[in-house]
């Protein structure tokens, strides 16, 4: 699987017919969405590091969602700032805000997260929760 994988190919990553032997929440992949925008440059600066990040951690589903080419698929998600990171682990969403664009912090974060207990973040949007639903279908 390449470093970074469409958003509108994360819904496809199960197999349907495995659904009803899905793990368990806390046992599913971290999925790592960076919500970023082509005219962006620190987005686009920041993209070959989070390519790296993912790179580094073939155990973890990491995309990159433009949130005007994939307005369809992020909705109407409020983005304040870029890159804005979304983590995600069966369908609870475990962060999301604005992350500095700065490999070690964000690779920190991802690790931090993929080996933390499952704990909602507080005060998610309702748009970024319905994502995670939608991704972890």
């Amino acid at each position: 699987m390449p470093p970074l994988t469409p958003l509108a190919d994360l819904a496809d990553l199960a197999d349907p017919a495995e659904l009803a032997d899905r793990p368990r929440a806390a046992e599913a992949p971290l999925v790592v969405v960076a919500l970023c925008a082509a005219w962006c440059g620190t987005c686009r600066d920041f993209r070959p590091a989070f390519e790296r990040i993912a790179g580094a951690r073939p155990g973890i589903v990491f995309a990159w969602a433009d949130i005007e080419d994939d307005a369809e698929l992020v909705g109407d998600i409020d983005v304040a700032n870029f890159p804005t990171l979304a983590v995600i682990r069966g369908g609870v969403v475990l962060h999301f805000g604005v992350t500095l664009p700065h490999e070690a912090v964000v690779a920190r974060l991802i690790d931090a997260l993929s080996g933390a207990p499952l704990r909602p973040a507080p005060d998610v949007p309702d748009e970024v929760r319905a994502l995670a639903a939608q991704l972890s279908r």
